[in-house]
C-alpha cells in the first residue's frame, strides 16, 4: 500500500508546476519533497517526472498517476470534510441492541425524546436477548440490564443507571388474601418468578435499614422470562412477583397493582452500556450513550411512592 500522503504531495508538485513552489504552500523543504517523490517513484517502478535545472513536467506514467491521485486526494478530503462537519453538528446513523423488556419498558420513552432532540441523527434498534457480537454484526452500542456481573470481554462499559427490584401483587388479590406483613409471611402466599440466567427461584430482600433476609425455597406458580408475561400475571391475582420498580410504575399508580412488603427491596439490576472501542468513536454514538447516561436514571431508579 502507497502512502497516501505521497498521492497528495504529488498532486501539489504537479499542480504547482515544481518542487521549490509545491514546497514553499506546503511549508516543506523542497529537499524532502522530492526525495518523498523519488520514493513514491521506486516503490512505483516508473518515472513519473521528467525534471532537470531548465524543464520539469509529468512523464506519460505521470500524468496517468496525477489524473487518478487527484481523484484519492479529492475523495479523502471529501471525508475528512464529512467527519469534521459530523463534529461540529453531530449526524449519522446509531446502530444499537437491547433485550425486548430493556427496549419496551426503559428506552421506548427515552428514544422518542432523543430521536425529538437530535433530528439528524437516526437509530436503528435491534431486540435480542443474544449476546450480540458487536464488531461482527455491526452495532455501535448494546444496552444490558444485569444483576450480576457481565461476562469479561475486550468491550468497553459505561454503567448507565441502578434500577431497583420491589414485589407487587394484584391489588384485588391482597384484598381477597391479605397483606404480607413480614418477609416470613410470603411463604404463605402463591409467587411468580422473573427467569434469568443462572438463577435459582428465591427473593433476596433487603430491608431499607439494610438488614437482609433470604426467601428460599420458592415455589413459582408461573416462571418466565418475559416480564409483560409475568406482570400480567401478577395483575390477574396469580400471586406477588418481584418486578423492577420501572416496569410496574404505570400499574402501581393506577391501583392495578400493589406494593408488597414497602420497606423491602428485592434486589437491583444495573444498565450498561457496552461498547466495541473507546477511541475513535463517532460523535453521534458518543451524543446517543451520553443521552442515556443522562436521562435513563429518571427512568429506572425512582421507587413508585
Amino acid at each position: 500500500m502507497l502512502d497516501l500522503n505521497d498521492f497528495f504531495y504529488f498532486v501539489q508538485v504537479v499542480e504547482r508546476g515544481g518542487f521549490t513552489a509545491a514546497g514553499r504552500a506546503l511549508g516543506m523543504p523542497k529537499s524532502t519533497l522530492s526525495y518523498r517523490i523519488q520514493q513514491l517513484e521506486a516503490r512505483l517502478g516508473v518515472r513519473l517526472l521528467n525534471r532537470t535545472s531548465r524543464h520539469f513536467s509529468p512523464t506519460q506514467a505521470g500524468e496517468e498517476f496525477y489524473r487518478e491521485a487527484l481523484t484519492v486526494v479529492s475523495a479523502a478530503e471529501a471525508a475528512e470534510s464529512l467527519v469534521r462537519q459530523r463534529v461540529k453538528e453531530p449526524s449519522g446513523v446509531v446502530r444499537f441492541t437491547a433485550a425486548i423488556g430493556t427496549a419496551q419498558f426503559g428506552l421506548r420513552d427515552i428514544l422518542m425524546d432523543f430521536i425529538e432532540e437530535h433530528p439528524k441523527i437516526n437509530l436503528v434498534e435491534y431486540l435480542t436477548s443474544r449476546q450480540i457480537d458487536l464488531l461482527a454484526e455491526n452495532f455501535d452500542v448494546a444496552v444490558r440490564a444485569h444483576s450480576g456481573a457481565l461476562a469479561d470481554s475486550t468491550l468497553v462499559s459505561r454503567t448507565l443507571a441502578v434500577a431497583p427490584w420491589i414485589l407487587v401483587a394484584g391489588t384485588d388479590f391482597l384484598k381477597r388474601t391479605g397483606v404480607p406483613k413480614t418477609p416470613e409471611d410470603l411463604k404463605q402466599f402463591p409467587c411468580l418468578f422473573v427467569w434469568r440466567a443462572n438463577t435459582t427461584p428465591a427473593w433476596r430482600l433487603q430491608a431499607t435499614g439494610g438488614r437482609i433476609e433470604l426467601i428460599q425455597p420458592l415455589t413459582p406458580r408461573l416462571i418466565s422470562n418475559d416480564m409483560s408475561t409475568i406482570k400480567r400475571a401478577a395483575s390477574a391475582g396469580m400471586g406477588i412477583v418481584a418486578l423492577p420498580a420501572y416496569v410496574c410504575k404505570r400499574e402501581l399508580r393506577s391501583g392495578e397493582l400493589t406494593r408488597v412488603l414497602p420497606g423491602w427491596l428485592a434486589g437491583e439490576s444495573t444498565f450498561t452500556a457496552l461498547l466495541p472501542h473507546r477511541r475513535g468513536l463517532l460523535p453521534a454514538v458518543k451524543i446517543f450513550v451520553d443521552y442515556l447516561a443522562r436521562h435513563l436514571p429518571n427512568t429506572v431508579s425512582r421507587v413508585p411512592a
